[in-house]
Order: C-alpha cells, then structure tokens, then sequence
C-alpha cells in the first residue's frame, strides 16, 4: 500500500465476532488501522495500552482507532478484555487484508528471514485513503507519535515512515 492508495474493502469479525467495515470502523476525519503480530505478547500489549491511553485524544479529532492481526476471535476477546481496550481489534484469519496492505511478508526475526505480520499502522482519510504509513514500527512510544502527527497536519502528507 502506498500513500494515496484506497483501503481496500473488507468486513472482518473483531472481538465480539460481529463483522465491521471501514464505514463502521471510520471517525468524521478517518481511521488508524494498526496491525500488529500476535495477541499477549509483552509489544502487542504495550501498543494496545498505548493506543488505549490515548483513545480520547483520537476521539477529540474524530479518529476511529482499530488494531488488527490474524489471531482469533476467541483471542481477541480475551485480549480486549484483559487489557480493558476500548476499541476493535479485527480479526485477519485468512491473511487477506493484511497481505493487501502489505503488512504481512517477509521479515527479520532474530536476524533470520521469516514470513510474519509486520508491525505498521496506517492513518487512512474519510474517503478510505492512505495519508501517513508507518511501516517496521517499535511499539513503545508509537501510538503518541502518531497523534503527534496528527497534530501537525503537514506531517500527514509525508511518505513513508518507519
């Protein structure tokens, strides 16, 4: 997925197993779509409480704020409630959306090549289009980045950002 590039669409279970789309997902100003590997491990949590802390600042600029990964419902529910999230997690069994956006392939684990979730979050507009993309991204400290960038509305027209 590249800056500019649509969403594509989608209608995936999260938490609850009910199924949401982009429309569903989406604030007045957008949506953050972050993906991450792997329910309850120590970065997964770290990201989710992250995102969690600051889900009223998102909420302030009508950001819709979604994590997504291929684990279960049933992992999901556990993992929403363990960490009180206060948003969807999204539900990419079948790998479909992930590897459409380009969050699932090849990386580093360990210095070894594997095939995995990639780490990434991406800030898609109200039309389902993506304006800022953080790829390979460290969980601690990323969530206040991104509203960081949000607040200074330039940053959200950059390219790329690891």
């Amino acid at each position: 997925m590249n800056i500019g590039e649509r969403l594509p669409a989608f209608c995936l279970p999260d938490q609850t197993g009910t199924k949401k789309s982009f429309k569903d997902l989406a604030g007045k100003n957008g949506l953050i779509l972050y993906v991450y590997p792997k329910d309850n491990t120590s970065g997964c949590a770290k990201e989710a409480e992250e995102f969690n802390s600051l889900l009223d600042a998102f909420k302030k600029k009508s950001i819709g704020v979604v994590g997504i990964s291929k684990d279960s419902v049933k992992s999901h529910q556990n993992f929403a409630e363990k960490y009180d999230l206060g948003f969807p997690l999204l539900t990419d069994t079948d790998l479909k959306l992930l590897k459409a956006i380009g969050a699932f392939g090849e990386k580093k684990m360990y210095g070894k090549p594997v095939m995995g979730t990639i780490r990434s979050t991406f800030v898609f507009n109200s039309k389902g289009e993506a304006v800022k993309i953080y790829a390979n991204v460290k969980a601690a400290g990323h969530a206040e980045n991104v509203l960081s960038d949000l607040d200074n509305k330039n940053k959200l027209t950059c390219k790329r950002n690891g």
